[in-house]
């Protein structure tokens, strides 16, 4: 292990949480100064204090690194600076909102930065400014990646950005048009900043004030779902932000390889692209479908107000995209609605949006090539002579990449399976369908689930145990596994040489 350029990429790290500090200050400090501010001023100069020193820490530990990075070493920057980025960013929960403990405060720094959007504060409204500023923030930057950030800024990693950039994001880095990884992810981050400038325009002009747009633009496009009101995005009771809201969640689950390749070629030849056809077309169907049973529920069954058909279409799109692309937004109590809207719902936590978007989840693809991989072993059990290969975008998958899609759908099966009975020792008295709930909701990053952890409720109420355990799945379902699991392979550790 080279464990130079890890310190070195760790100090990095710490440098962007602190900056992210200094602007979460300075919003509260400039922006909304008051006693609410104030009274916690000197917290935030210790969390930015701390963050800096380990920051400075690191780079020394780091001089002299040879510019070599091999994919342990990428591996190792990733896993560790999530939880070190995680662990670190607590520190403002921790000491600025009072009744919080020290796993709250881990749970809800790790839900803010793999934009899980799940809440252990009950009063949300009530928190500083410059939290609410730094709970979205986190989501922002969470949203591409903290390794995706400072790949496109470290010029002396060469080739090795491409060893980063391709393990943090779930797309394929030869994705990227570009003879220097670095250029393409520049492309990404200037395509990031640009759709996050029109959504807070968006907001804005939808009728929100500056702060909720720039807030709710972090969560948003970054498909985390953190918000300042208790009652999430029903707070604002405003059809015309909910479509907007709609097109930036769809937009922010959507492949940014794919919206790049559709910018920079500027023919419609780059469109056709199996995964994103395959996202939009899901998001259609099953929005027509859930706005066809809530329409007929609510008025036919529940014998309430009547609902038109359009109301339902817009209430049913909001939640399956945000679901779906794990935003975990909500504008209704879904909880009521009937159980085989939640059967739906869960399929859609399970499949999560686009490779190499910021949703979460299995992703589109790996569904769409299991799907295929099944489809074609069927006809092989009556046909066994016929060969017929699996493309995708109007390309052959060799076997190999079809066993990389099947080994870690099976990885997140057994996790998946292993979770549960943890989930359900630690939490006694928790229901089946609650524990379910918690683990698909924090492992594929969604933040709101059923049960006890349903959208009108949060996670509070757990062990502190149980939220430090699903604080790491959130961010092994973030991370897609491998790069948290292989720091405790001993075979990682070894000396470089």
């Amino acid at each position: 292990m080279n464990y130079r350029i890890l310190f070195k990429l760790l100090s990095v790290i710490m440098s962007t949480v602190a900056l992210a500090f200094l602007a979460s200050y300075t919003v509260g400090a400039v922006f909304f100064a008051g006693p609410d501010e104030s009274d916690f001023m000197d917290e935030w100069w210790l969390s930015i204090g701390i963050a800096g020193l380990l920051a400075v820490l690191f780079r020394v530990l780091g001089m002299g690194a040879s510019p070599k990075i091999f994919r342990k070493e990428g591996l190792a920057t990733i896993g560790l600076g999530w939880i070190l980025a995680s662990l670190v960013g607590a520190l403002p929960y921790a000491l600025c909102v009072p009744g919080v403990s020290v796993a709250d405060a881990i749970f809800e720094s790790a839900s803010g930065l793999t934009t899980t959007g799940a809440s252990v504060i009950a009063e949300i409204e009530s928190m500083p400014h410059s939290i609410l500023f730094w709970r979205c923030l986190s989501q922002w930057i969470g949203g591409l990646g903290v390794v995706v950030f400072f790949v496109a800024l470290l010029s002396f990693l060469g080739a090795g950005a491409k060893i980063l950039y391709s393990n943090e994001s779930s797309g394929q880095s030869a994705d990227i048009e570009s003879g220097r990884i670095q250029k393409g992810v520049w492309q990404i981050l200037w395509l990031y900043v640009l759709l996050s400038a029109f959504c807070a325009a968006a907001f804005r002009l939808g009728g929100m004030g500056w702060f909720d747009a720039v807030c709710h633009m972090f969560t948003t496009l970054s498909t985390g779902g953190f918000s300042n009101y208790n009652t999430s995005f029903g707070a604002f009771e405003s059809p015309a932000l909910e479509w907007i809201a709609i097109v930036f969640m769809a937009l922010g689950g959507t492949s940014f390889f794919y919206m790049i390749r559709v910018v920079t070629r500027r023919n419609w030849g780059a469109c056709k692209h199996t995964e994103v056809t395959a996202y939009y077309g899901i998001i259609i169907a099953v929005s027509l479908l859930i706005a066809c049973i809530l329409y007929w529920h609510m008025n036919n069954i529940m014998f309430r107000e009547p609902m038109s058909f359009g109301e339902a279409l817009r209430t049913s799109t909001f939640q399956v995209i945000s679901i779906m692309t794990t935003t975990g937004f909500t504008t209704v109590d879904y909880q009521s609605w009937l159980p085989v809207t939640h059967t739906i719902f869960l399929g859609l936590m399970i499949i999560g949006g686009c490779s190499g978007s910021t949703g979460g989840g299995v992703k589109v693809v790996r569904v769409v090539v299991a799907l295929k991989i099944s489809l074609r072993q069927i006809e092989q059990a009556f046909r066994s002579h016929v060969v017929r290969p699996i493309r995708m975008n109007g390309r052959a998958l060799d076997t190999e990449d079809q066993d990389t899609v099947l080994r870690i759908l099976l990885l997140y099966t057994l996790i998946c399976l292993g979770s549960l009975p943890i989930i359900a020792v630690l939490q006694v008295n928790m229901s089946f369908e609650g524990s379910i709930a918690a683990m698909f909701a924090c492992f594929f990053n969604i933040g709101p689930g059923f049960a006890e952890v349903g959208p009108a409720a949060n996670y509070d109420f757990m062990e502190p145990f149980t939220k430090l355990f699903l604080s790491l799945l959130m961010i092994m379902g973030r991370l897609e596994i491998y790069a948290v699991l292989v720091l405790f392979s001993p075979s990682l550790w070894r000396k470089f040489h």
